[in-house]
């Protein structure tokens, strides 16, 4: 079995608070990523949001067009 095919198996597992889990924990992570390299404190805000967004593309494609 190829690694996606058991990635997608696991995921299908997943509650919708398994989800939320995971993304509570990778906030958690940048702050620790922050807390070690504070110069990216200096980098414009606007920057992090357009990476928001350029990742969040394919989530709201798949979400509302996807058939």
């Amino acid at each position: 079995m190829g690694l996606f095919k058991w990635a997608n198996n696991r995921v299908k597992k997943m509650s919708f608070f398994d989800v939320k889990l995971v993304a509570i924990a990778g906030f958690f992570i940048g702050l620790i990523l922050v807390k070690l390299v504070p110069s990216v404190l200096s980098v414009s805000g606007w920057w992090f949001v357009v990476i928001t967004v350029l990742c969040l593309l394919r989530v709201y494609y798949v979400i509302l067009f996807k058939k």
